[in-house]
């Protein structure tokens, strides 16, 4: 066997990773730990069989089990992408230059419910909402103030937006041509993943016909205009905050990628087309090892799944490229300087399971939307990890464990036992009307809580070690006069723009969404004479209905 191994080796070696190296040079000639041992770049059974070839291989390489580079952080870090948003768009744009200023190399939008779900801040629905979580976007004219100064050319943006994706994603591209940048440069990512929304967070607007032609349709649109763009971050993120074990993270996100990639070939899009700019979106959870082999898992089935299911031949096809964010419902509000261990092992977790770019969250998170200074630190946690950890210095460290090998094993089959259920219901869109992932993340939740109320799990400063604390101070708050603000503003932008010309891009939409044509060209045209998201939103409501959804049990 050693001799197909060494041969399997320089077949690697003389290939991929000379192919990588000639054009990314790795960060520096020699690695070696704190004590000045060398480092390998990535290390091997010391008598690999047919089964480590078949199921780890080599980083970079199908089934991409070791990894989606070859030679991972050795070349260059993930993108340290902070997500963030809160107010207007003035007070968002001063957080992301901080964060630019202090470091961080990728910009994440969090918008507020209202945008999420498709309203504009004057919506009676959206009283006491506006700016919360979030910033508040209505037309081009906030987005223009949020990347004021902001080269959209040169700087990644991830925008966690779903339901209204489209829009949002056509403001982003008129805002750059306004600063001269062309399409074809912008580099970034739309969650775009309504699945889950059904399923765990509940930003939905639409029925689940209608939102995947958008999704599609972005798709198609993206793959002409913006071949760089990541058209959707399919997220377990969401999925494990609501309550679902790293199996279930697994197995729904992978049956949501499945049920997008069939959509897309049904509308007639090549697979290999548009699964290259596929990307998604994981959880960071606090059992460090059991994180690990998750994402080991993750990038195993995704690759077996494109190549067997879908006949992909493009290598990038086949990668499971993922963002991690650190997990939210994890935080504690009581000794809330706790959470910076937790975000710091999950942090570890992320990165050693291979992640392509991390948001930390922050001790106060908890409590209110961060302050600038536990951004810091949590965005230092970060960069201490990448510099002074060591584990950035060679690929897949914790491979060859005897315990993470297993979990990576059975996270993958449980995995696959959920994406069988799932097609045997039809797939993942009658799976969700049917209630069945919400009941299984549902019950996961239930008996996570229950071991937490009996301490049977044991959650430090919560059902043990607890102490006195002052009421916590200093604290994030929204201003109530933002929401005011932001309204006057939308009631002027309203009244300084060519409404006639808005009408008929509005009625150029509708023709557009009665039809089978692609939806972006309209919707574009729509925010170009500053529509608002609300008008644009209104339009495909009444077209395409909104989605109600179905009690479970």
């Amino acid at each position: 066997m050693n001799n197909n191994f060494d041969q399997a080796k320089k077949a690697w070696e003389d290939g991929v990773l000379a192919k990588v190296l000639g054009r990314f040079p790795e960060r520096r000639k020699e690695f070696v730990t704190g004590s000045g041992n060398p480092v390998e770049r990535v290390y091997f059974p010391k008598n690999p069989d047919e089964k480590y070839l078949a199921e780890s291989g080599f980083p970079g390489t199908f089934p991409y089990t070791r990894g989606v580079q070859p030679t991972m952080y050795r070349g260059r870090f993930w993108t340290m992408r902070q997500y963030a948003g809160f107010g207007n768009a003035v007070e968002s744009n001063k957080r992301y230059r901080y964060l630019l200023d202090a470091g961080q190399t990728g910009l994440s939008v969090a918008f507020d419910l209202p945008t999420q779900i498709g309203y504009d801040s004057d919506h009676p629905l959206c009283a006491g909402e506006v700016g919360k979580v979030g910033v508040a976007i209505d037309s081009l004219s906030d987005m223009e103030l949020l990347f004021k100064d902001i080269p959209l050319g040169k700087v990644s943006t991830s925008m966690t937006i779903n339901a209204p994706a489209a829009v949002l994603l056509a403001m982003y591209i008129v805002v750059a041509e306004k600063q001269g940048v062309p399409t074809a440069e912008l580099r970034g990512t739309i969650q775009n993943d309504i699945l889950k929304e059904y399923m765990a967070r509940g930003t939905y607007i639409f029925p689940p016909k209608q939102s995947m032609r958008l999704i599609t349709d972005i798709f198609g649109f993206c793959r002409e205009s913006i071949p760089m763009w990541n058209t959707i971050s399919i997220s377990g993120y969401h999925i494990r905050e609501a309550g679902s074990t790293a199996a279930q993270e697994v197995g729904f996100t992978i049956a949501d990628g499945i049920a997008y990639v069939q959509a897309a070939t049904e509308a007639g899009l090549s697979v290999d087309d548009f699964a290259p700019r596929l990307s998604f979106f994981f959880n960071a959870h606090n059992d460090l090892l059991e994180e690990v082999a998750k994402y080991r898992a993750a990038r195993r089935v995704w690759a077996k799944v494109m190549k067997d299911r879908f006949g992909a031949k493009n290598p990038k096809s086949l990668m499971l490229r993922f963002h991690t964010q650190t997990g939210g419902s994890t935080l504690t509000a009581q000794q809330s300087d706790n959470n910076i261990v937790r975000v710091a092992i999950q942090t570890l977790a992320a990165v050693m399971g291979g992640t392509q770019s991390l948001h930390t969250n922050s001790r106060d998170e908890a409590l209110a939307l961060p302050t600038e200074h536990a951004v810091t630190i949590a965005l230092r946690t970060q960069q201490i990890v990448a510099y002074e950890s060591g584990v950035t210095n060679t690929v897949d460290p914790l491979a060859g464990s005897y315990f993470v090998e297993d979990l990576t094993d059975r996270i993958e089959q449980e995995a696959m036992n959920y994406i069988t259920s799932i097609d045997g219901m039809g797939g993942m869109v009658k799976a969700v009307e049917e209630g069945y992932p919400q009941r299984q993340i549902q019950d996961a939740a239930y008996e996570y809580q229950r071991g937490i109320e009996t301490a049977d799990r044991v959650v430090v400063g919560v059902n043990k070690f607890h102490q006195e604390e002052p009421p916590p101070s200093g604290l994030l708050r929204v201003d109530p006069a933002v929401e005011a603000a932001q309204r006057k503003k939308l009631e002027s932008d309203k009244a300084g723009r060519d409404n006639d010309r808005v009408n008929t891009a509005l009625s150029s939409l509708r023709e557009t969404a009665r039809s089978s044509s692609n939806l972006m060209p309209a919707i574009i045209d729509c925010v170009r004479c500053y529509g608002t998201l609300g008008e644009i939103c209104g339009v495909l409501r009444e077209e395409f209905g909104e989605y109600q959804p179905k009690t479970v049990v």
